[in-house]
């Protein structure tokens, strides 16, 4: 198959969509498909071009992939009409390398949201080009925009998601992540025969349990009498991190000294978290790590801290939750039992404990009793490994993605 995705997170970004294009985009490759990338120049989650790349146009191989990368404004401080404008600028400024791929003739189209700034030049080309077009909705970008504040004009929003239906209709196939974001897909008209599940994996071979005390305990100076409780991911507006900086204020006026935070990861929220942890001594901040730590990184939790803000529950389904799982590590994560996050949580996987989205106190005692209850943080971190094993696997969940195109394809 000739495969070109198009999206403007990809390799080398560590996080989120990036990587996981990135992950998709080589594999690929490595079964003999034709593949192709048009994206923007690394960025994320620091909003700023990464050391080594040159926000212009240019074209390189990687993995045995051709990446065609194209400009785009990259606001310092991201708010939600900066975030358009830059979503935008790539949009626009992406058109002319999607039309240099006119004479390579791809099978498949494929083009993710967010951006769905993408979603028109990538339906309009597949479909003139004689291509299939398939549409892949990470996050529902419209609904957390308004849902959580980021879009005010609210007189907009019927506007938009009226264009947003309309544009996910014209598209062959469209797929997401999860049980609720599939039927949301639905709600929204498109054709049940036309939506796929197409969820997130992790690499269980790269990420497992360890064998010995993770060397972050070293490096970082934590006595092997702490537990700690870790955050490791971008550091961005859906995450609900002020519940963190509360979390640890709780903790420490409590006197409480055997738990140690680490908070690992960059992004537009994390200058406004370090503020709010200013004077609390029982936090150690990280940038984020080379992707092959990972594993030491996410192994040195003795438990994963996973918030999330409530406007956006079953808009999104937070990505490091695969790699939480594959650890086999407990999780303390925000989300109430009727969203999929609190289901697969407390029912799927059994791998920790729900509280309230934006209740500290309800935070601070989820931690508190996991670090005093070693049995059942052992029991929820090999309960969330058998999980991974069997739901995530990367191998699995891309073959049976790779079956899906050709399919397509086939009609």
């Amino acid at each position: 198959m000739k495969i070109l995705f198009y999206g403007i997170n990809f390799s080398p970004e560590l996080t989120g969509i990036g990587k996981y294009t990135g992950e998709m985009a080589q594999w690929f490759a490595e079964q003999g498909h034709e593949v192709r990338v048009i994206t923007a120049p690394p960025y994320y989650p620091a909003w700023k071009v990464s050391e080594g790349y040159k926000n212009t146009y240019a074209t390189e191989q990687w993995s045995g992939v051709t990446v065609f990368r194209t400009p785009l404004w990259v606001p310092e401080q991201p708010s939600g009409l900066k975030r358009l404008i830059h979503l935008a600028s790539f949009a626009l400024l992406s058109i002319l390398t999607l039309l240099k791929q006119w004479s390579w003739k791809p099978d498949v189209v494929w083009t993710v949201e967010p951006a769905l700034m993408c979603a028109p030049a990538a339906v309009t080309f597949a479909k003139l080009n004689g291509a299939k077009s398939w549409l892949h909705v990470q996050d529902y970008e419209v609904n957390a925009a308004f849902d959580m504040g980021l879009i005010k004009a609210n007189w907009l929003r019927g506007l938009v998601e009226s264009c947003e239906r309309w544009l996910m209709r014209c598209f062959d196939r469209v797929s997401s992540i999860s049980g609720q974001m599939l039927k949301l897909a639905k709600q929204k008209g498109i054709d049940e025969s036309k939506i796929i599940s197409f969820p997130n994996w992790v690499d269980i071979s790269a990420i497992k349990p360890l064998n010995d005390v993770s060397p972050y305990r070293k490096e970082l100076g934590i006595s092997d009498d702490k537990v700690v409780a870790l955050y490791s991911g971008n550091m961005g507006g859906k995450q609900g991190l002020e519940i963190l900086a509360e979390t640890a204020k709780i903790m420490e006026q409590q006197n409480i000294k055997n738990i140690q935070f680490v908070f690992c990861g960059n992004g537009a929220g994390r200058a406004d978290l370090e503020a709010a942890c200013t004077g609390l001594n029982n936090i150690l901040f990280l940038d984020l790590q080379p992707f092959e730590r990972l594993g030491e990184l996410l192994g040195l939790a003795d438990i994963h801290l996973l918030p999330q803000r409530a406007d956006a529950a079953d808009l999104v389904m937070p990505s490091k939750l695969t790699g939480m799982l594959a650890s086999g590590k407990s999780v303390v994560a925000t989300a109430t039992a009727d969203t999929e996050l609190g289901f697969v949580i407390t029912e799927e996987a059994n791998c920790g404990l729900i509280v309230t989205p934006q209740n500290a106190n309800e935070m601070a005692n989820a931690i508190i009793c996991l670090a005093q209850d070693t049995e059942a943080r052992a029991k929820y971190g090999k309960n969330a490994r058998i999980y991974a094993e069997n739901r995530l696997s990367k191998e699995q969940i891309l073959k049976t993605f790779e079956q899906d195109l050709k399919e397509l394809i086939s009609k």
